[in-house]
C-alpha cells in the first residue's frame, strides 16, 4: 500500500478506502487546527492530495466517491420523500364533514 504526506507531513494510507482518506483529512485539516479551519485550508489540502495520486488512484477515488454521493443522495430523496408521506397522513382533513 503507497502512502503520500500531507502538507503537514502526515502520511495518508491510499488503501483504496475513501473512509480513509476522509478520516485523515477531518484529523489533520479539521482537528489539528481545533476546528477553527476555513474552506480554503480544506480545499487546498484536497488539492494536494489529489495532485499526489496517480491516475489510477485518482481514478479509483472518484469512482468510489461518486458511489457513495450516489448513495447519500437516494437517502436524502428518499427521506424527504417519507417525511412529505408522514406530514399528509398527519395534517388534519380541510374539507367539512
Amino acid at each position: 500500500m503507497r502512502t503520500i504526506k500531507m502538507t503537514d507531513g502526515a502520511e495518508l494510507p491510499l488503501d483504496g478506502d475513501l473512509l480513509t482518506l476522509l478520516e485523515t483529512l477531518y484529523r489533520e485539516v479539521t482537528l489539528r487546527k481545533e476546528l477553527d479551519r476555513s474552506f480554503e485550508d480544506m480545499v487546498r489540502e484536497i488539492q494536494h492530495v489529489i495532485n499526489a495520486m496517480s491516475d489510477d488512484e485518482r481514478r479509483q477515488y472518484l469512482a468510489e466517491s461518486l458511489f457513495l454521493n450516489t448513495v447519500s443522495y437516494e437517502n436524502e430523496r428518499l427521506s424527504a420523500y417519507v417525511r412529505r408521506l408522514a406530514e399528509t397522513e398527519e395534517a388534519p382533513e380541510t374539507e367539512s364533514e
